[in-house]
């Protein structure tokens, strides 16, 4: 396995809407980021993953682009943001845009025209079918509900739209629209930025014969996946991206990828296949969702999460490369999630970090993660802003479903819980902003906060420093070799990485328990051990046989 800069990075996703914002319109802006450049190099981030901040009508906060090369208003000017980008690069630190290129905004220029004619040169830009028996072409549901397909009058045909019906498909399938694509990208690595995330893109090749999906009884619409998730021309595309743009860069590069497998993220990232570094799965942020998807909340298991972590750690260990994430603008806070946000807040995020960061891969930090931001219940349906939760409570209530469970499993779920405003300070809107917060801030800002955090040396945020030194100063936890210890433990997430005759013990108490560890004998035969990070204080740095472990307690050995 190569050793590569992005394999050594940690990577800090920023959402701009909620970050910093700087004229106090109440939403988050360039200028606002470029303000808080120190903070996060203090905290030791080598990346910056920026959300979108290109032209867009917003109907999906910003995933939604009317124009690929003109930054939003509410953000700023191009010129904020290549002040921004020279201000990053003088500190050292590389930035990463998201690249959305599954589907444009209905806004867009190529949709404005594609919609005119059959005939119009961007017609084929786009995925168009004539309907099926006077409805859609096919029963697919969209992510955000509903079906798949919008029809448009000026042609009596439907458009493909995965998402929202403000976000039409691109149709990858021709070359004319992948060279239009291309040709922006490398206008955007030719100003300097140092790689992408890629939004669902696994999902850009479509089965070409838009079959229905299985269906199921009281039913309309359901799961077209097995026609677009991982599609028949999906690494032919990649492989002619990498050939056309990226193998042209020293830049990283990661795919967001809902559905992918071990197998399939090996195809996707391994050295010799000449497509992207690293891939996004979602399997363990799919944990505690029931058979009706992520409203439908169940309990999860330590098990469960161990096992797909493990899997992931154990197919991509020669080949390929894992990203490592607990949190982003899609996700609720893994604090509330696996962790616990009441009473063990501070030691539970600690673990949680430890747990991750230990692991080989690339690990992703999301703002506010590093300070033990909490997930939000707002008192009202009527204060929430994501699409796919407003989608969901119409649904429900249409249904007649009861409020309180409704609400209950936006508490838990929703993709708002990650884009209340970051809490700077204890001022008014957590020093987020001197204006009215586009989505409200967490009422707990007095309590959580990064002024306090950064002042106190035992703080969550200097807990993530500390594992971020780490890793640049010892290699075995960015190449070491991963094991799981003790896969059935339900209370205790344990494992060990080994190195050129080096091994850590990794340990994590998932429970607000004290439990005991029996160390496995083979551990206890090397000449010297050391603790290297732990989040309680006074644990004995040797290495015994019997441990105890203090609730949500986590320590990391280090054993020559």
């Amino acid at each position: 396995m190569t050793k590569q800069w992005w394999k050594e990075s940690v990577v800090y996703q920023i959402y701009p809407r909620s970050f910093n914002d700087s004229n106090g319109d109440g939403i988050g802006d360039i200028r606002g980021i470029t303000e808080k450049l120190d903070y996060l190099k203090e905290l030791g981030i080598d990346v910056i993953w920026l959300s979108p901040v290109y032209e867009s009508p917003n109907d999906d906060n910003g995933y939604d682009i009317s124009n690929y090369q003109k930054i939003m208003d509410e953000f700023g000017t191009m010129e904020d943001w290549d002040y921004m980008l020279s201000e990053i690069h003088k500190r050292d630190m590389k930035l990463i845009m998201d690249l959305v290129v599954n589907h444009t905004s209905d806004e867009h220029h190529w949709f404005a025209e594609s919609r005119k004619s059959t005939d119009n040169p961007y017609r084929d830009y786009y995925i168009w079918r004539p309907g099926k028996n006077g409805a859609e072409p096919n029963n697919w549901e969209a992510n955000f509900g509903g079906s798949t397909w919008k029809y448009d009058k000026t042609t009596d045909e439907y458009f493909l739209h995965l998402f929202s019906e403000k976000q039409p498909d691109l149709n990858w399938e021709n070359p004319t629209l992948r060279k239009d694509i291309y040709r922006m990208m490398t206008w955007w690595l030719d100003k300097g930025i140092d790689g992408f995330r890629m939004d669902v893109v696994n999902f850009i090749s479509k089965d070409q014969r838009f079959l229905d999906g299985e269906p199921i009884e009281g039913k309309k619409y359901v799961s077209g996946h097995q026609y677009f998730m991982n599609g028949p021309r999906v690494h032919e595309f990649l492989q002619e991206m990498n050939k056309e743009v990226l193998a042209h860069y020293d830049i990283m590069t990661v795919g967001e990828m809902p559905g992918v497998t071990p197998e399939e993220g090996l195809l996707y990232t391994g050295e010799d296949r000449n497509e992207l570094n690293m891939v996004f799965h979602f399997e363990h942020m799919d944990l505690g969702s029931g058979a009706d998807g992520k409203w439908d909340i169940q309990p999860w298991s330590l098990v469960e999460l161990k096992d797909i972590l493990s899997k992931w750690q154990v197919e991509l260990e020669n080949d390929g490369w894992n990203s490592l994430y607990w949190n982003n603008h899609d996700q609720p806070r893994v604090v509330s999630r696996f962790g616990n946000d009441k009473e063990y807040r501070e030691t539970s995020a600690k673990m949680l970090a430890t747990t991750l960061h230990m692991m080989k891969g690339t690990p992703y930090i999301y703002q506010g993660e590093e300070i033990g931001m909490t997930n939000v219940k707002f008192p009202s349906i009527d204060d929430y802003r994501d699409i796919e939760t407003l989608n969901m409570y119409k649904e429900k209530m249409e249904e007649g479903k009861n409020v309180d469970d409704i609400m209950e499993s936006i508490y838990i779920k929703s993709r708002d819980n990650a884009r209340t405003p970051m809490q700077w300070d204890n001022s008014v809107n957590a020093g987020f902003t001197e204006g009215e917060p586009w989505i409200a801030v967490n009422s707990n800002y007095k309590e959580i906060n990064a002024k306090d955090v950064v002042a106190n040396p035992d703080s969550i945020f200097h807990y993530y420093k500390e594992l971020i030194q780490l890793r640049k100063k010892h290699p075995i936890i960015v190449y070491g070799k991963y094991d799981l210890l003790n896969r059935d433990s339900e209370d205790i997430f344990a494992y060990t990485r080994t190195y050129e005759g080096e091994q850590l013990l990794v340990l994590s108490n998932f429970t607000k328990n004290e439990l005991s560890y029996d160390v496995p004998d083979k551990l206890m035969d090397y000449s010297s051990s050391s603790l290297m990070i732990g989040n309680y204080k006074d644990v004995d740095g040797n290495l015994k046989q019997k441990l105890t472990l203090n609730p949500f307690e986590t320590r990391v050995y280090y054993l020559k």
